[in-house]
């Protein structure tokens, strides 16, 4: 019943999480969009209303015309509802790490430690793994701090994260099993982004709301580096999204964290993410005559995927003995016994599957040959040493059950 019931709140708190990160994401390419795309007004209205750029568009039978103030409204005028983009953020952070404590630290034996990268006590791994989210923000902030508004401090700031997140990917791989260590760094990424709008960007909004509708005093300075922070955070936000995104994904694809060279695998998937996430944010600005041509971005991105695909393809496997014409369940029970029965047996039934008989096991023979053979996602981690050769039993096994009668 306990892995029943933790089944459920797996499923309902990721279903939970890709709702949020979709609305969360969504208003985030939405506003890079749009301030890519303002033209300074020309109707002299909006010049003394304060308005710096606006754009009209279309959509669902309506017709919109967002306007940007710097700062806020001349007069400090709001005469509606202001809406603060943050729960959007908080949400996707809350539910993502309530089903990374649910999923790899309630589990941290089987998910987090892989005794053949490094044999660990199971809670000095889930400390180690929620270490990686604090650490990574600590450095992030001081590196943005110190050189983050300093000539060329972008460009410096890029190259010292770039080197950052390398190390990272690098220790993480050499701390928790792949899938794991894959996971976490996406979570490190993507706990850096929320925490950036929690503690700078929507407190330096506040500031400034707070100045220019409720007459606090608070010179102009103060106003302009609030303004650019939570604008550097923010665009910090756009490019860690498709690391991220690629980061999470890829625990569903074996043959990525499995790889001897998994960090260097991540690394590459992350920068190729952020190179052609600055295509579509600079490909805006290109159209307007603001930015240079952003192709070569994604052509870099596109090259960096296409040596990844070439670099990691399978070398020729050597041949194996044969197995049996047909397998049968009493040749694969001693396989299923040493190597699936801890999860899957009498005693436990991890995601209510049992395989401990001939007919279970027929039951679920396609989840099996998918989990085994195909994705060699199971065993977890192959915490239970499966070999090539039983994986290959599995196989035969499996094409076998339809020509048995």
């Amino acid at each position: 019943m306990d892995a029943y019931l933790l089944d459920w709140a797996n499923l309902l708190l990721r279903w939970l999480h890709v709702i949020v990160a979709i609305a969360w994401i969504g208003s985030s390419f939405y506003f890079v969009f749009l301030d890519n795309n303002l033209l300074a007004p020309t109707a002299e209205d909006l010049k003394k209303k304060g308005v710096d750029g606006a754009m009209w568009a279309v959509h669902g039978g309506g017709f919109y015309n967002p306007q940007k103030y710097m700062v806020a409204p001349q007069g400090g005028i709001i005469d509606s509802k202001l809406h603060w983009f943050y729960w959007e953020s908080y949400s996707t952070w809350l539910s993502g790490f309530a089903l990374f404590a649910v999923l790899y630290l309630w589990n941290a034996s089987a998910f987090l430690v892989d005794r053949q990268v490094l044999d660990w006590a199971p809670a000095a791994a889930g400390f180690a793994a929620v270490g990686f989210l604090v650490v990574f923000w600590f450095v992030y902030d001081a590196i943005c701090r110190i050189w983050g508004f300093r000539p060329n401090g972008e460009r410096i700031v890029a190259v010292l994260l770039i080197v950052v997140v390398a190390f990272a990917c690098w220790l993480a791989t050499h701390l928790f099993s792949g899938r794991a260590a894959f996971l976490i760094v996406g979570a490190m990424l993507a706990t850096t982004m929320s925490a950036n709008v929690f503690f700078w960007i929507i407190p330096g909004q506040r500031k400034v709301v707070a100045a220019m509708t409720g007459g606090q005093p608070c010179d102009a300075g103060t106003l302009a580096i609030h303004g650019k922070r939570g604008k550097q955070r923010s665009v910090h936000n756009t490019y860690f999204t498709l690391p991220v995104l690629v980061a999470m994904l890829s625990n569903h694809y074996s043959f990525l964290y499995s790889h001897p060279r998994r960090w260097l695998v991540l690394m590459l998937l992350m920068l190729a993410g952020a190179l052609i996430r600055q295509f579509f944010v600079q490909r805006h600005g290109w159209h307007l005559g603001r930015a240079r041509n952003p192709w070569p971005f994604a052509a870099l991105g596109v090259a960096i995927l296409l040596g990844l695909i070439a670099w990691m393809r399978p070398a020729p496997q050597p041949a194996v003995a044969a197995a049996p014409a047909v397998v049968g369940y009493a040749q694969l029970q001693p396989v299923l016994a040493q190597r699936c029965y801890v999860c899957h047996g009498e005693t436990v039934q991890m995601k209510n599957l049992r395989f401990d008989s001939p007919e279970a096991a027929a039951q679920h023979a396609q989840q099996i040959y998918q989990q085994v053979v195909v994705t060699k996602i199971m065993p977890l981690s192959n915490s239970t040493q499966m070999t090539d050769e039983e994986r290959a039993l599995v196989a035969r096994w499996f094409e076998g059950q339809g020509r048995r009668p």
